[in-house]
């Protein structure tokens, strides 16, 4: 297609439907046990520290950015967790502090250990990890073995991208504080219960969850998530990673979401890693593998406008007038914004 802007296509193939079945049965049993968290209570007891301008390699040939924040040294160095989905407080409406929320995914193939949450800091730089689980109507609860390659936050709704399934809904007024009921975190080889105990893989906070937007038909890839508020109503967002072509989807949903897709388009770009509209404009994210830089892809009418972007951009979404990005690979992993 000629690389003049989105192209308009079939909707269809995104409808959603509500699958809940037991989760909110399960979310509810375990949060009857265990104490809630609120977001600002999480980020007041954060265990690690964020580094102002750290991980400078991650911005390749770029201009650096005015901001960004590193991940510390163990987050940028484990082979075990990639970071994945972005969004934010502002994201969310509710939230009253200022911070960022961040998906990462357990790459080892043996003793899965899920998706997990990074609630981030940038007024403090304290940032802490919690673990995304699915709980069951015995409030037993297990590890999700998703990509969870896209997040987005609204009110108090959490939405994460299953990459063939949908999207997974979980609750921020369930963030659930396993020292709430037990002296201490648990076996950090284990989860569920144990002994007597609760385990989360070391983990202090579980967010179990509640609902589940399922594909209609399947076909549609779920690859990330974002969100626009300069919409009436507000809009959620999520699109397909294409490998090696450029027919990747992006489609936005009303909210309150009833599962009917409100537009998509064809994107014209291969290995587009998040994308979100603002005030008309749409942002893709694209990636050019662990040696190279991406590239921030800005349709605002006509042809493209192309801005070098760091190595391994992922998810986006929009905070204070820039697009946040977090980056993925290892010693390269920071939280960084520019411009709108």
């Amino acid at each position: 297609m000629a690389q003049t802007g989105m192209t308009p296509t079939d909707a269809i193939p995104f409808r959603l439907v509500r699958d809940t079945g037991t989760l909110a049965e399960g979310a509810a049993k375990l949060a009857g046990e265990l104490r809630a968290a609120p977001v600002e209570r999480v980020l007041a007891d954060a265990n690690r520290k964020a580094v102002r301008g750290g991980a400078p390699g991650s911005f390749g040939s770029m201009p650096r950015p005015s901001v960004w924040y590193a991940f510390d040294q163990g987050d940028q160095q484990t082979p075990d967790w990639y970071p994945q989905g972005l969004t934010c407080g502002a994201d969310s409406g509710t939230i009253p502090v200022s911070v960022f929320l961040a998906t990462w995914y357990f790459r080892p193939e043996a003793g899965e250990r899920g998706i997990r949450l990074t609630f981030l800091s940038p007024t403090t730089l304290k940032y802490r990890h919690a673990l995304l689980v699915e709980a069951a109507p015995d409030g037993s609860f297990k590890p999700i073995d998703i990509h969870a390659g896209g997040v987005a936050c609204y009110g108090h709704l959490l939405y994460v991208a299953d990459t063939t399934r949908g999207l997974r809904v979980f609750d921020l007024n369930h963030i659930l504080d396993l020292t709430s009921v037990q002296s201490g975190v648990g076996d950090g080889t284990r989860i569920g219960r144990h002994g007597g105990l609760l385990h989360a893989f070391g983990y202090r906070y579980v967010i179990p969850q509640t609902d589940f937007w399922r594909v209609a038909v399947k076909g549609a890839r779920f690859s990330f998530v974002g969100l626009d508020r300069t919409t009436t109503p507000h809009t959620l967002i999520s699109g397909e990673y294409a490998e090696d072509h450029p027919r990747g989807r992006v489609a936005r949903w009303n909210l309150e979401l009833d599962g009917e897709p409100r537009d998509a388009h064809v994107m014209g770009h291969e290995k587009i890693q998040g994308a979100i509209s603002h005030s008309g404009r749409w942002y893709l994210s694209q990636s050019a593998g662990s040696g190279a830089n991406g590239r921030l892809i800005v349709y605002s009418g006509g042809a493209p406008a192309r801005r070098q972007f760091p190595i391994g951009p992922e998810d986006l979404t929009a905070r204070a007038g820039k697009v946040w990005s977090v980056t993925e690979f290892r010693n390269r992993r920071v939280v960084f914004g520019v411009n709108l």
